[in-house]
């Protein structure tokens, strides 16, 4: 079951972060690291209620983050649609022990749904470019790659930007 995180699942989603960023590094994906995401950044998105969760029987087993509101590290991107009603997802992670068994793609359909159901015109999210399983899977999701940003506390490599407009 999807639901809105509360601050009960705050340690953890934070563990998943941890578990799914052991996972990557084992992997040479450095994507994740000790600054992010971040205990601090979990509680925000719980508080500000934009974190969902998959609950399996009271067991944390993923999330996603998602909100209207734009990082202006995005604003040196050519989206597709102009910047109103967008819906930008973050912080998309399955617990290493649950991948593979269609999670990720049931919080892509809920963040699609949810974007659709409220009138958003499009979806936009980054991944990092060196992660080539995420970026498969955002453009076998019909996104499009639109160009890249930087995080520098996170990684000297980018992060790709894709974007997907949805349609009614």
């Amino acid at each position: 079951m999807i639901r809105k995180a509360n601050l009960k699942d705050l340690h953890s989603v934070k563990k998943i972060a941890e578990e799914c960023a052991t996972n990557m590094i084992s992997q040479g994906v450095f994507q994740w690291n000790e600054h992010y995401p971040s205990l601090a950044i979990f509680k925000k998105d719980i508080e500000e209620e934009r974190l969902y969760v998959i609950d399996l029987k009271g067991i944390v087993c993923g999330c996603i983050m998602f909100s209207e509101e734009k990082d202006p590290l995005y604003n040196t991107i050519d989206w597709l649609t102009p910047d109103h009603s967008n819906l930008y997802l973050h912080r998309l992670a399955i617990h290493p022990l649950q991948q593979k068994k269609g999670w990720g793609k049931k919080l892509m359909d809920f963040a699609e749904n949810y974007a659709l159901e409220n009138g958003n015109i499009s979806i936009r999210l980054d991944t990092f470019s060196q992660n080539l399983r995420n970026n498969t899977f955002y453009k076998a999701r019909g996104y499009s790659r639109l160009g890249d940003v930087y995080f520098v506390k996170q990684s000297i490599f980018p992060f790709h930007c894709y974007e997907k407009v949805l349609q009614p």
